[in-house]
């Protein structure tokens, strides 16, 4: 009998964390490493967030609190799902978790049995299978083109609902892609939902990426496209990109009551509350003011739109151009099959970024680690320099493989 458990077999370290582990441990042998693996916008925390959270630190705001968020955070939540997305919910309603990773690991842990299955659209987030996992789901992939923009088509849905289908998590903008869906797109997929024979299927819907949208489109979220659904819906959120607040950990979600009662027991025996001078500097950041998201927008635009542009210059190389978030996905298959100067062969996405980590110095995310494949993720949440030397040495790179 083996001393750990059988459950950590069904998972994986995640992928992205892993590559940032390697490029900062190359870094530290002084090799000159561009990093573009880690999802973080390179932007620092507004003043007036920061501010907030000195001031709850100086009036003592330091001991524990709600388990799952303080009443002044709940109503700033229910104020923002109000104002942002027309949605109506109640503080009973609401769940504020360390971070938007736990607030999805409390809701599958709370709902998922052995057998359940969750369809994810792929390429999706590295960690919603293994946290389903964790659960005893069943994580069904359904596989999204380039074609389509990466976005999930209402007759593949329909084609993945079994009567053993929990949970459909919708990404969008998306990670990786940074495909993102119109309230058209949505009500394609809300009206497969609505059909008679799925309505065993509940939505969590993952709009981190909300307010990192790109050429006018505007955001929509499930449950306010289509209120049939309101009652089977998560909705959930999080202070970490657009607040660029990644170290503070701050999630939330808000739906069924019944949900958000069994999140709560399984919080209260696992972190309890959220850190509690976080908390107060996400109240500052939903009521505070939001002018600055606009100004970090215009510039993850030009970087978006030079990265696209390099990339489509590589040889090899083909890279869409992303609605939102800020991460383009531009896929490899032009390499594969070649091989480096030095006589590595490509034969897997995973080998093209392994052999561009050696050769040029540049990190970043295989598609494997992201259920989509040949292709590799980039962050363009850094410097603009940095991204421009990254990715001359891409082009350099997919130049020299023959």
């Amino acid at each position: 009998m083996g001393f750990f458990a059988d459950s950590l077999n069904r998972i994986q370290p995640s992928a992205t964390i892993a590559v940032s582990m390697k490029a900062r441990q190359l870094k530290a042998q002084g090799r000159d490493i561009i990093s573009l693996s880690a999802g973080e916008p390179d932007f620092d925390t507004p003043e007036n967030i920061k501010l907030a959270a000195i001031k709850a630190l100086k009036e003592g705001r330091t001991k524990y609190t709600d388990v799952d968020g303080i009443p002044e955070l709940k109503a700033a939540i229910v104020a923002k799902f109000k104002r942002d997305n027309g949605l109506d919910y109640t503080a009973a309603q609401v769940s504020v978790g360390t971070g938007g990773k736990q607030v999805l690991y409390n809701a599958l842990l709370a709902t998922l049995n052995p057998g359940d299955e969750v369809i994810i659209p792929a390429p999706c987030w590295v960690s919603y299978a293994d946290i389903v996992q964790l659960g005893g789901g069943k994580p069904v992939f359904v596989p999204t083109r380039i074609e389509d923009g990466f976005r999930l088509k209402a007759e593949a849905l329909d084609a993945a609902i079994t009567p053993q289908t929990k949970w459909l998590i919708l990404n969008s903008p998306s990670n990786p892609t940074g495909a993102a869906y119109s309230h058209a797109d949505l009500k394609a997929l809300t009206d497969v939902l609505m059909r008679p024979k799925n309505q065993h299927v509940w939505v969590l819907t993952d709009d981190m990426y909300e307010h990192l949208l790109y050429d006018g489109l505007k955001f929509a979220t499930p449950a306010q496209v289509e209120p049939g659904i309101y009652d089977r819906t998560l909705t959930m959120n999080g202070l970490s990109k657009a607040y660029c607040m990644t170290g503070w950990r701050l999630g939330y979600a808000a739906g069924p009551v019944k949900l958000i009662d069994a999140m709560r027991k399984l919080q209260s025996q696992s972190t309890s509350n959220p850190t509690s001078i976080t908390q107060w500097a996400g109240v500052e950041a939903l009521n505070g003011p939001q002018d600055f998201i606009a100004r970090n927008n215009a510039v993850f635009v030009q970087r978006r739109d030079l990265v696209v542009g390099m990339l489509n210059q590589a040889k090899g190389l083909m890279c869409p151009k992303p609605e939102g978030a800020f991460y383009v996905y531009p896929s490899c298959a032009g390499a594969i099959g070649k091989t480096t100067p030095k006589g590595f062969a490509i034969k897997t996405d995973e080998d093209f970024v392994t052999a561009l980590l050696e050769d040029e110095g540049v990190a970043v995310v295989h598609g494997a680690a992201f259920e989509g494949s040949p292709a590799f993720r980039i962050s363009y949440a850094t410097s603009t320099e940095a991204l421009t030397e990254a990715c001359t040495r891409i082009q350099r790179f997919c130049g020299n493989l023959r």
